[in-house]
């Protein structure tokens, strides 16, 4: 029998620890959160939580095993979620008061042995202050999300955090909307001594092709000499330590990754103790974990390359004892089940040997022309961090002296248009939201998850439209004018806000001001942080804000149902009204008034591609309306099917028979039989076996059997083969499937939808 038992949050955790830690120890995961708060008093705000019914047989197996040991020790995640987990855990299990709990940055045997040396309580400071956001995010979630269903058609719900975040993907497409793209010429120069170089014209940019020709005619004309060159030494400073939003931003940048994959990476990677905890807010890295980076730098790269560095974090909320993320083991330069966990610790691993290596040296040279031109270079004389970390282009310019004659090549006036602000990615809104104090750690992959999945936002797909660029080329004392072809306005990767998206961001603004305010909502995170710091008390904290809150629902509950309805103008043919609106599925035209006011059925059509509901012009509107009527009958298949075109509120589909089948790379509109026909002749093929409500079907991923209802799928073993499974063994493997989960955090989650807990579960927890 183990005399101690340790409890953490994941099985994954719980295994690498339990290595560490020999027999005497037994460690066991409670799978995240094992109770949920369901309501709030909202007076007292008295919380009731319930027994997580997916988590009853894990309860059972710690209360039996929590009986069995001389001692328990709570050892769930360091931050206020983690305190919150030790705190239900003692509740539900009635461990005493004084149960130890132990944190660690790092899962390694020495940080290990260190815990449970120096244990402590639970800090029911950090507790309460988790309650308190919970709190907070019920209260608003519920109100405001009953609000924004009634009142903005398509809306799903909003959050507390989400919507701020919402409202500034949404200003930066107003931003770009109203961006007016000047155009002006940039003129260049390829010269020679020597060798080629290049150089830029410092003048004013013309701002016409006339005013270009010319200039490149005066230019064409003259002699170039070298008036200045200016030799400077100069130093590329080295990069800090990741955070958890840095390595957000940076696994974004160059990795592509989305914020849940960086996550869901480092999740990983902690659980295998091969980083540390990668929810930190902190820059501070541990003196053994400097002292081992510092002798591998010197080892691998020579003493040259090593400079000790040590990082202070400027946000006063910044918990300094916790550490920056790195690896466990700097030795270890690969590591990583999976492709995304190995390519993410590469990362980590030499952004952190980098911060204690030597600044980068380089030679930078400016030549200065006449005629207003310059040439610029540099060369690393000293690579330092960038042998790791980081590139760096040289760019070497000939050796020339104050008075030299250069030989002109040629001069290219190219128009240039002026770009607007630019789309946020994933780690830019990150980025920004960490600037304005918005979210915490924690909490900025579930962000960027929720303005997407609630389809407020979308990742844009286009690669850009094309458009006419006037290039000028002077050369031997001839100007050549030519019309080449570029992109613009490419926003594929970057988040766009739907036509949805941009209404609840106007409905919150112009109703909920405090909700979708920067400096407000980051004021609520400093409140929180004063809560768990025992500054602040925490029902005083949600009285202050629900009861300014709740009023302002009140008045929001008798303003009209937002739609933004925007006239474009009338029919020439009917003189009926066109509108451009925005629906449950998304911006639409509509032509005439709706039926309860006409007594007439109005006709729809979709807004042109790249158009929004203020974009799209009375004409394109027209033109759309010039659109055959859906669904549309394209012909018959092969086997007489008829095979139709239609829209649907998952998108463009074509239905052949009983089967839809998704089209999302055709237009619904102008889908032809040519082009519908192998999508349909594909469906049939993918079919192994039908018997109406059951399937058996040949997917992406393998065979799979679908049974009646959404989302109700059973994947064929790789042993069976399909076309041998009967009626009565598809019924039974839909009856025996595994039964999944869907978790958030590591599994803190569990369940969305679990069905409510018996009434004995039930437990109220009042704070005051």
């Amino acid at each position: 029998m183990s005399k101690n038992l340790v409890i953490v949050e994941s099985p994954a955790k719980a295994h690498t620890i339990e290595k560490y830690l020999g027999s005497d120890f037994k460690v066991l995961a409670s799978v995240g959160h094992i109770r949920k708060d369901t309501k709030v008093d909202k007076s007292t705000f008295d919380v009731t939580y319930e027994i997580d019914p997916e988590h009853k047989s894990i309860i059972t197996e710690l209360k039996k095993e929590a009986k069995k040991a001389d001692k328990i020790w709570l050892a769930t995640d360091e931050d206020r979620e983690g305190e919150s987990i030790s705190w239900h855990l003692c509740e539900v299990l009635n461990l005493p008061k004084d149960t130890a709990r132990i944190t660690f940055h790092e899962i390694t045997k020495p940080a290990l042995e260190e815990a449970i040396k120096n244990p402590r309580i639970v800090d029911m400071n950090m507790v309460a202050s988790q309650q308190a956001r919970q709190t907070l995010d019920m209260l608003v979630g519920y109100d405001l999300s009953d609000m924004v269903r009634k009142k903005v058609p398509g809306a799903i719900s909003a959050g507390r955090v989400q919507s701020p975040a919402l409202r500034l993907v949404v200003e930066r497409e107003k931003e770009i909307e109203k961006f007016e793209s000047k155009s002006s010429f940039k003129i260049t120069g390829k010269f020679h001594k020597d060798t080629d170089f290049d150089a830029s014209y410092d003048g004013e940019a013309p701002k016409d092709e006339a005013t270009a020709t010319k200039l490149l005619e005066d230019l064409t004309k003259s002699d170039f000499i070298v008036e200045n060159v200016e030799k400077t030494e100069g130093s590329k400073a080295n990069p800090v330590p990741f955070t958890t939003a840095s390595l957000q931003i940076e696994a974004n940048a160059k990795l592509g990754f989305t914020s849940r994959t960086t996550m869901s990476a480092a999740q990983g990677l902690y659980q295998a103790g091969l980083i540390t905890y990668h929810r930190t807010d902190s820059l501070n890295l541990s003196k053994q974990a400097v002292g081992a980076i510092a002798s591998y730098i010197e080892v691998n790269f020579g003493k040259e390359y090593l400079k000790v560095r040590t990082f202070k974090t400027k946000d006063a909320s910044a918990q300094e004892a916790h550490e920056a993320i790195r690896p466990t083991d700097v030795t270890r330069t690969s590591a990583g089940k999976n492709d995304y966990e190995k390519r993410l610790y590469n990362l980590i691993w030499s952004r952190t040997v980098a911060t204690q290596m030597a600044n980068a040296k380089v030679a930078k040279t400016t030549i200065t022309l006449s005629n207003k031109f310059t040439a610029k270079g540099e060369v690393v004389i000293f690579d330092g961090f960038l042998k790791i970390y980081g590139k760096s282009k040289d760019l070497e310019l000939p050796k020339v002296s104050k008075g030299d004659a250069i030989k002109c090549l040629s001069l290219t006036a190219r128009q240039n248009f002026a770009k607007p602000p630019a789309r946020y990615t994933e780690g830019s809104l990150v980025k920004k939201l960490e600037e304005l104090g918005i979210g915490r750690p924690s909490t900025y992959a579930s962000i960027m998850t929720a303005i997407q999945a609630r389809g407020y936002v979308i990742k844009g797909e286009s690669e850009g439209e094309e458009r006419e660029v006037i290039e000028l080329t002077s050369q031997n004392n001839k100007i050549t004018r030519n019309v080449i072809k570029e992109k613009y306005g490419a926003n594929k990767g970057k988040l766009v806000p739907t036509p949805i998206g941009e209404l609840v961001a106007g409905f919150l603004t112009d109703n909920f001001k405090n909700i979708v305010d920067y400096k407000f909502t980051a004021n609520i995170e400093k409140d929180l942080d004063l809560v768990a710091d025992a500054k602040l008390e925490r029902v005083k904290m949600l009285k202050d804000f629900y009861g300014p809150f709740r009023d302002t629902v009140l008045i929001a509950q008798g303003v009209e149902r937002y739609n933004n309805a925007r006239l474009l103008g009338h029919d020439p043919k009917t003189g009926k009204p066109i509108y451009a609106k925005v629906g449950r599925n998304g911006g639409f035209i509509q032509l005439g008034d709706n039926e309860k006011e006409s007594g007439e059925k109005p006709r729809f059509a979709p807004l042109p591609k790249r158009k929004s509901t203020k974009t799209v012009t009375l004409e394109q509107a027209l033109s759309q309306l010039e659109l055959p009527a859906l669904p549309r009958n394209l012909g018959k298949a092969p086997d007489g099917t008829e095979i139709i075109a239609a829209s649907g509120p998952f998108g463009p589909y074509l239905k052949g028979g009983k089967y839809n089948i998704p089209m999302k790379d055709f237009d619904p509109y102008t889908v032809t039989f040519e082009e519908a026909l192998p999508l349909y002749q594909a469906k049939i093929d993918s079919i192994i076996a039908d018997w109406d409500e059951i399937m058996i079907i040949n997917g992406a991923y393998g065979p799979y059997i679908k049974g009646p209802g959404r989302r109700n799928n059973v994947k064929v073993p790789k042993e069976i083969d399909p076309k041998k499974i009967t009626l009565e063994q598809a019924e039974e493997m839909l009856r025996n499937k595994p039964k999944t989960s869907k978790t958030r955090r590591g599994g803190r989650g569990g369940r969305r939808k679990a069905t409510a807990a018996k009434k004995n579960n039930r437990e109220i927890t009042k704070k005051s």
